[in-house]
């Protein structure tokens, strides 16, 4: 039996993920959860959610989630982590509320979150916050005792994070015909957002310079890059490009789109593509349609040969580096020193978010951050 490792003063962990449909009802359903607020008619989301019922109206992402669970517990009971993992979700069940519910019936009152979004910006840290601020408020308006929450620092140099990906990039390379593998370009891939909030991710001016979003990213495509330079004696070309747009087309977005990509590289004469997910966990539904079925579609229209790399999922290693995340956050909020783990040029993100961090048009509390109001 390993040494206990030392969790205190947490009590629980919870992994807090986007949620999806678990079949083809609760799909309309979910995009409004999703799409709360914004006005936008039920015909539209019936048309949306057609990227949803090509895969019998089952989100992926679920049982990506029900996989790392799994690996989280299997890696805490192999290593002596005593600490209990429940999940919630932002849109669909089981939500967030809920399971705050759940915890709180259970005892804990000092508790860990795990969000599925490794990079800073608003709609990957901040709307998670805001959400577990909205959970909190539902709990004290019950009049229950509530729990303190913090929410672990962004993991995307974190080396369990990182390298799954750059063996999934090799893989993949492996894969592509051997007469086209040297000169293969890298497309690594990441949710698109509004130029505006990527402008803001990260700490506000006062704090930092913003930018957070495109250069952590940058700093993920150059690790993996150099290592498959180091591992393989071959300098892939590479850029990083965007996917998933969903916004009104006269507002900026991140570009260049990754299907506009692939008919740039096939016009400069590029024989083959790796389309590396960087900014997903998990293989769910903009890994599933956007890469897998219209950009793979793309390409085989343009007859250029493309290969996707795996995401992390619930590799062991990632299940090591959460581990490793809350052994770090356990170790300083007893006030001892911790030694935090990252690669790359930007070095371990900052524990607690700064006030005026990722923010939105119209504020909402937050929890889990220098501003919020359950601290």
């Amino acid at each position: 039996m390993p040494d206990a490792l030392d969790a205190r003063p947490y009590d629980a962990l919870l992994l807090l993920s986007f949620g999806g449909p678990e079949g083809p009802d609760d799909v309309v359903p979910f995009l409004e959860n999703v799409t709360r607020g914004r006005g936008i008619p039920k015909e539209r989301l019936k048309e949306v959610g057609q990227h949803y019922f090509l895969f019998g109206g089952v989100s992926p992402i679920n049982s990506h989630n029900r996989a790392l669970l799994d690996a989280i517990r299997k890696d805490f009971a192999d290593h002596g982590l005593d600490l209990p993992v429940y999940w919630g979700n932002r849109n669909w069940a089981p939500y967030v509320t809920d399971t705050l519910h759940d915890m709180v019936a259970d005892g804990h009152r000092r508790i860990l979150v795990l969000a599925t979004s490794a990079y800073a910006s608003y709609s990957g840290c901040r709307q998670y916050r805001e959400d577990l601020a909205g959970a909190l408020a539902a709990l004290e308006g019950e009049g229950l005792e509530l729990p303190r929450i913090d929410k672990l620092r962004h993991y995307f140099n974190h080396p369990g994070f990182v390298e799954p990906m750059i063996e999934g990039v090799l893989k993949s390379l492996a894969d592509l015909p051997e007469d086209v593998r040297d000169g293969a370009h890298i497309a690594f891939s990441t949710h698109s957002i509004p130029t505006s909030a990527a402008d803001t991710s990260g700490p506000a001016e006062e704090h930092g310079d913003g930018g957070a979003y495109v250069r952590q990213h940058l700093d993920v495509a150059r690790l993996i890059a150099e290592a498959v330079r180091e591992r393989t004696g071959v300098d892939h070309p590479w850029q990083l490009v965007y996917q998933s747009r969903s916004g009104a087309p006269q507002i900026p977005w991140l570009e260049p789109d990754i299907c506009d990509h692939l008919e740039v590289l096939h016009g400069a004469g590029v024989p083959a593509v790796v389309m590396a997910p960087i900014g997903f966990v998990s293989d769910h539904m903009e890994v599933l349609y956007d890469l897998d079925t219209e950009a793979t579609a793309k390409a085989q229209e343009l007859g250029l040969p493309v290969r996707r790399s795996a995401t992390g999922g619930a590799d062991p290693r990632f299940a090591a580096a959460v581990r490793d995340l809350i052994v770090e956050r356990a170790t300083a909020e007893r006030g001892q020193q911790a030694t935090p783990c990252a690669l790359g040029a930007l070095g371990p993100s900052h524990n607690v978010c700064p006030v005026g961090c990722c923010p939105a048009r119209a504020p909402r509390p937050a929890a889990a951050g220098a501003d919020s109001p359950y601290a």
